[in-house]
């Protein structure tokens, strides 16, 4: 299934996407797509649902976010060597584990801001692992079967914030829009291999991102596994799980995000996302 939600910032309803790709309205049946909604119980039962049995969604609505609630929004940092390369930064022993604010979720097309203040704003384009039965001190082997879906996620970050200067990962990665999702949530059972996506990011038409999350250092299993040893993992948690090399700041000389510059990212399987970046608090 594909799972999204759609309407006005803060009024969105629940949907899915039909065969056809048309959007189809779960209002009458779900509150949202969070909570247990998400647990593989929740799951079976909206997979029972026929979508011509729901009512259809006209027009191009506004898509939002496909998770109504994320309690936890985790990051993993160089979990791609090659990035960890292009940073000059050495490949981590272990994940590198980092939190960016849920008050930064924004749905996958809408404008990114750029603060005043705000001078070396960053792309990375990633897999978004969304958590459905929760997870606590679960084995890799057992960790996929804790996973709702996957989605899209940029993890959009303001290097002089957190490289060079105060250093801190959490204030540059959590303000608002720092965190496009979606366009939706697709389920693990259409991604039987989350290793094997191909991920891309474009900056105004410009190839910046090209990768393979084959490439990853640690793979979906043993993040989810690994960060389910130091807390408990709820249905709705995203983790965001690294990025491939070619983000700006890695480039030389580096290039940052200007006003008016156009990113389009796309993961396999997953859909495709375009945010446009304006000047704005």
């Amino acid at each position: 299934m594909k799972l999204l939600r759609f309407g006005e910032k803060g009024a969105e309803k629940p949907g899915l996407l039909d065969a056809d790709g048309a959007i189809r309205d779960l209002s009458g049946t779900i509150d949202d797509i969070a909570g247990d909604v998400l647990t593989s119980t929740g799951l079976k039962a909206l997979s029972e649902i026929d979508p011509a049995s729901l009512p259809k969604v006209e027009g191009r609505p506004r898509i939002g976010a496909p998770i109504g609630h994320v309690q936890k929004f985790l990051g993993i940092g160089l979990n791609y060597s090659d990035h960890a390369a292009e940073t000059g930064l050495p490949v981590p022993e272990e994940p590198i584990v980092f939190v960016k604010a849920s008050s930064c979720i924004c749905g996958p097309n809408d404008n990114v801001l750029m603060p005043d203040g705000y001078e070396r704003m960053d792309w990375e384009v990633e897999l978004g692992v969304v958590i459905g039965d929760p997870a606590k001190r679960i084995s890799e082997a057992e960790a996929l079967d804790h996973v709702a879906g996957y989605t899209i996620c940029n993890d959009v970050s303001e290097r002089r914030l957190q490289v060079g200067g105060p250093g801190e990962w959490f204030k540059a990665k959590s303000y608002d829009t720092f965190g496009p999702m979606g366009p939706w949530l697709v389920t693990s059972d259409e991604i039987p291999d989350p290793q094997n996506l191909n991920l891309t990011l474009d900056v105004n038409g410009e190839r910046m991102q090209t990768g393979s999350t084959s490439t990853m250092i640690f793979n979906v299993a043993q993040l989810v596994s690994y960060i389910s040893r130091f807390m408990t993992l709820m249905p709705g948690d995203v983790i965001s799980t690294g990025t491939p090399p070619g983000v700006g700041m890695g480039r030389k000389p580096r290039i940052f995000l200007k006003d008016g510059d156009v990113m389009h990212l796309a993961v396999e399987g997953l859909g495709e996302q375009t945010q446009k970046v304006t000047r704005g608090n």
